[in-house]
């Protein structure tokens, strides 16, 4: 028997299977053009630089995941359809958008310093909506193993194409991926944060460095940071999406 999903339900699950298509595309020609040229720049900066920004991320990340301070003091939206939670999720997206727009063209206008002052700002922003988006769709992040969750999600959305399929193999199987996780700060330790970092700035580079440029930093860091949180909320909405509607369908193989 077929799983009962909603006429609405029925549209998100074709919407996930399409952007779960476009997750696993290979890199096109331009795409591979510029992972070459980021993958020369990157062997030209210093191994002592990579291992600062290395630190940096991985101390923001740590920090973020297992303090208690991004942890949303509303409770999760336990009960509450799909529907319902997409709604709340494209409301937290714009407000996000606005706020991450707003602090981009703060540290824009505030010349190279504060440009790269909005390098762990805007991580901390994109952290903090994914904390949200998780309680909109009824997901604890008191739960460890759901700040796990985000740490895949963040990766999945600022990642090269040739990382996607694997990032989204583990979201697409994550219950029986999380049961076998070691304690939390075993499996931090795991973690390859210069492959982190690098992945997360080679996505990011081309807009970010624009920021830095004098007379249009202020422009162009908003647009950096609008877009930037459009393409994790597309990300993020999906994930959760897909697990909200795989909950469904093993909560019904349940009863028969």
């Amino acid at each position: 028997m077929e799983t009962a999903y909603t006429i609405y339900e029925q549209q998100m699950l074709r919407q996930v299977k399409r952007w779960e298509i476009r997750q696993q595309k290979l890199p096109n020609i331009m795409e591979r053009a510029s992972k070459s040229v980021q993958t020369s720049i990157n062997k030209m900066i210093p191994d002592k630089v990579h291992k600062t920004i290395t630190a940096t991320v991985k101390g923001i990340v740590q920090t973020t995941l297992f303090g208690i301070n991004y942890i949303p003091k509303n409770e999760p939206l336990y009960g509450a359809s799909l529907a319902d939670s997409d709604v709340k999720a494209e409301e937290l997206l714009s407000l996000y958008k606005k706020i991450a727009a707003a602090e981009g063209a703060g540290t824009g206008a505030g010349g190279i310093l504060l440009g790269l002052a909005d390098f762990p700002i805007l991580i901390g922003i994109k952290l903090k909506f994914l904390f949200e988006l998780a309680h909109a769709y009824g997901y604890s992040t008191k739960d460890y193993r759901e700040r796990l969750f985000i740490l895949y999600v963040f990766q999945l959305a600022f990642s090269s194409p040739t990382k996607k399929p694997d990032l989204l193999h583990t979201i697409k199987n994550w219950p029986s991926i999380a049961d076998s996780f070691p304690p939390a700060a075993a499996y931090m330790d795991q973690v390859d944060w210069q492959q982190l970092q690098q992945e997360y700035r080679d996505t990011i580079d081309f807009r970010k460095m624009l920021q830095l440029v004098p007379g249009i930093g202020a422009v162009v860091g908003a647009w950096a940071n609008f877009g930037l949180l459009e393409e994790l909320g597309v990300a993020g909405i999906n994930c959760f999406r897909m697990r909200r509607l795989q909950d469904k369908a093993k909560a019904k193989d349940k009863e028969l």
